[in-house]
């Protein structure tokens, strides 16, 4: 009796009549800059993560009141994940320093997709969210694109020519994932766009356009090769004579940049060649990594069924690596100045759940993916730009937790993304495009 009469005045606060703009509004705040680290190194409590709390709240409201119901797959997709991290939790090493990860990844892969999947209803809401996501994208990629023209950007080789957006040094690769999300995003709108009018198809093209700009001023290997392969695949299930012809078109367009602009480009086409070259003779950074990817899989060794508990790698890290290993990694820009960050994880999400968690953890995170990936599958339309939106993040999410994981302003958005497909592929927001206006169905 006392908690209802202590949450009855939240509950009776109206809520919006359209509560995908609070899901909207959580994807804007992830470009506000963070603040001051909290709870321990490596955890960070952005602008992002305060909205993020605000949709788990009004979702929580809508739950309770009726006003809303979790649809019958969510619990068999998300109660696995849930259980595996007690179990971690309470066999961590160090149950202290494991809390605040634990806070952390249900946040990040239970909360904020469920609410997502709860406050997106139908399909304005989902083109409520995407369009945040654009938005935000096309915001981070102009400012991207300013850094590197005038030596604002984070530093590489020297010179500050590295497009970071509003993230700056410290998160040398958040802008490029935002970016990366809305770049599929307005692919999927771009391949539907002839029947939305003439200007659709030049809009779509130009956005398309600045947005491949900064990610290429981004330098991020790890994000080219993810937004590569998930952009490809978009474009096959749509339809593989369209990602022939386009493939082709952006092959030409890009030989015949890279010879236009000359020494301008050389930092990219530097990039690149050592993206290629990261297995044969891999620079300090990739050599870095692997001693990291090493490190956790020795770690799993020793722990095989619950791992040493989340946020625990960093103090296993010098136990288990080799002395090759750097001692951090440096960065630099002209707001944040030269700091040098300590390697805090094995920068692979699937090694960070298999060295923190165990087998027991990495069961929980593979059978969410996989039941997303299931409903996608079954739900499939491909001339519902949802859809395609919805498997282009998903792919670009696993492809790029191979050699990344989460920290930093990108955590809440990364939650907000993997609702977003979860809401499609659970039907909560319309099972197929047949429910969208006449522009949007099927021929």
């Amino acid at each position: 009796m006392t908690v209802h009469a202590a949450t009855a005045p939240f509950l009776a606060r109206p809520l919006p009549r359209r509560p995908s703009l609070l899901v909207a509004a959580a994807v804007a705040c992830a470009g506000i800059p963070p603040g001051a680290q909290a709870f321990g190194p490596g955890t960070q409590v952005t602008a992002g993560d305060v909205a993020s709390v605000v949709l788990v709240l009004v979702a929580a409201g809508m739950l309770v009141t009726g006003k809303a119901r979790l649809p019958r797959l969510a619990l068999p997709a998300f109660g696995p994940l849930v259980a595996a991290l007690g179990i971690s939790t309470v066999h961590s090493a160090d149950i202290g320093s494991s809390l605040a990860g634990f806070v952390r990844d249900l946040q990040v892969f239970v909360l904020v997709p469920l609410a997502v999947v709860v406050l997106v209803r139908d399909r304005r809401d989902l083109a409520t969210v995407c369009w945040s996501v654009l938005g935000l994208g096309l915001a981070e990629a102009a400012y991207g694109i300013w850094q590197a023209v005038t030596g604002n950007g984070a530093s590489m080789g020297g010179r500050n020519i590295r497009a970071v957006g509003t993230f700056g040094a410290l998160d040398v690769m958040a802008m490029s994932i935002v970016v990366g999300f809305a770049f599929l995003v307005l692919i999927a709108f771009a391949l539907t766009a002839p029947e939305h009018g003439a200007a659709a198809v030049p809009s779509a093209l130009a956005g398309i356009a600045v947005m491949g700009a900064a990610l290429a001023l981004a330098l991020s290997r790890g994000t080219w090769i993810a937004l590569g392969a998930a952009a490809v695949l978009t474009l096959v299930l749509f339809d593989r004579w369209t990602a022939v012809k386009v493939l082709t078109c952006c092959g030409a367009l890009m030989f015949v940049l890279l010879g236009v602009a000359g020494g301008g480009s050389q930092a990219v086409v530097e990039r690149a060649r050592s993206t290629v070259g990261s297995v044969s003779d891999p620079d300090q950074s990739v050599d870095d990594r692997y001693n990291l990817w090493a490190a956790a899989v020795r770690i799993w060794e020793d722990h095989p069924v619950t791992g040493v508990g989340v946020k625990n790698f960093p103090a296993y890290r010098d136990t288990y690596a080799t002395i090759e290993l750097s001692s951090g990694s440096e960065t630099d820009d002209p707001v944040n100045g030269y700091v040098r960050q300590p390697l805090l994880s094995p920068h692979n999400e699937y090694l960070l759940f298999l060295s923190e968690q165990g087998v027991v953890g990495l069961a929980g995170f593979a059978a969410l993916l996989a039941m997303i990936v299931a409903g996608l599958w079954r739900r499939r339309d491909a001339r519902d730009p949802f859809w395609l939106a919805s498997v282009g993040l998903l792919a670009f999410l696993l492809i790029n937790f191979l050699y990344a994981d989460l920290g930093g302003p990108t955590c809440a958005l990364v939650g907000v993304i993997l609702g977003l497909t979860a809401a499609r592929a659970f039907g909560a927001a319309g099972a197929s495009a047949a429910m969208a206006s006449p522009a949007g169905r099927t021929s």
